[in-house]
């Protein structure tokens, strides 16, 4: 399958794996990438820039495909050093970064003049059209049904990667609700060019997690997902569990008047403690709507080449009979 995003990053599938906090190791990343896809190291997992070298080198021995890391910019007054993770990225040959949180321009010169392309997650058109006019290469276009943030808009994918379509000339690729081959064909559909799955590759035999949080992905519904911080306006979808109802409660319980520090016990430092230690009940922890399509745990290679498979499937025998058997002849011997 050949679209934009596979021409861009010289990958086989237009699938991507997002960046993920304590999941985005190279061990992940090289698993996906075998695969056909577009595996991601999670950059600030690694506490330096010296250990993000110490990744990607890890990452370098276990794949000779395409791999890229995430870089998030966070709001906060005690920023990383950016530019020395850049250097990094730049120094170890990786010609690809997914960018998030806050807008990357400061940063993009010292992406471009490194040869790297830059794949930038927005949560609304008008922050993938500013991606796009600051001169990043492809756009990661998030819904409203995506784990982790979804912005403060409330827009499903349903209505905004049309939406996207219409409005960007950079390829982008769709990002939440994503997991299979119906998820990979519905993108394409409506105008993406690949998809970027975050919580489908937490829930592989790949995934360097406890299985405590396999285990809980696997029994979660679609019903399971809470929306956290809403009254901070920094919105995380995550999946409920005693930690996040304290949160809610707390959030009921202060209203306009809360502040960070009200849950910071609930939402920092967690990650290790639940993927890791597998204490998945202790606190906020980034899972999307798509859980509810989650019901076995495969190899990332079991994954890809179902989502494939399944794809070619629909497109060239479902597709291809609604449409006429004149249609599907001329799909199946394209």
């Amino acid at each position: 399958m050949r679209t934009r995003i596979t021409e861009l990053f010289g990958i086989e599938h237009p699938i991507i794996q997002g960046g993920m906090h304590y999941v985005g190791f190279a061990s992940l990343a090289a698993a996906v990438s075998n695969a056909g896809g577009l595996g991601l190291i999670t950059g600030l997992t690694q506490r330096t820039p010296e250990l993000l070298g110490q990744e990607i080198a890890k990452a370098r021995e276990l794949t000779d495909k395409p791999f890229g890391v995430n870089l998030t910019f966070l709001p906060t007054f005690n920023a990383p050093p950016y530019a020395e993770y850049i250097q990094v990225i730049a120094e170890n040959g990786i010609r690809i970064v997914e960018t998030a949180g806050r807008s990357p321009e400061e940063y993009m010169p010292l992406f471009k003049q490194a040869g790297i392309k830059v794949i930038h997650k927005c949560t609304s058109v008008r922050h993938a059209l500013k991606a796009e006019r600051i001169g990043c290469d492809a756009v990661s276009v998030d819904g409203f049904e995506c784990g982790g943030h979804p912005g403060e808009d409330d827009i499903p994918n349903m209505i905004l990667l049309p939406l996207a379509a219409e409005a960007l000339s950079v390829p982008f690729v769709a990002s939440g609700g994503m997991a299979d081959g119906r998820s990979l064909v519905a993108a394409l559909a409506l105008g993406a060019d690949g998809v970027n799955m975050g919580t489908r590759f937490v829930a592989t035999q790949d995934a360097p997690v406890h299985e405590n949080v396999k285990r809980a992905l696997v029994e979660a519904t679609e019903l399971d997902t809470r929306l956290v911080m809403r009254p901070l306006r920094n919105t995380e979808r995550v999946l409920n569990n005693p930690g996040v109802e304290r949160i809610r409660q707390i959030e009921r319980e202060k209203g306009d008047a809360i502040k960070i520090d009200d849950i910071f016990e609930q939402v920092a430092g967690v990650y290790p403690k639940v993927m890791v230690e597998g204490e998945v009940d202790v606190g906020a922890w980034s899972c999307g709507l798509v859980v509810g399509l989650i019901r076995d745990v495969p190899t990332v290679k079991e994954l890809v080449d179902r989502i494939m498979n399944e794809a070619e499937q629909i497109i060239t025998d479902r597709l291809g009979r609604s449409l006429g058997a004149t249609v599907q002849n001329a799909l199946e011997t394209a």
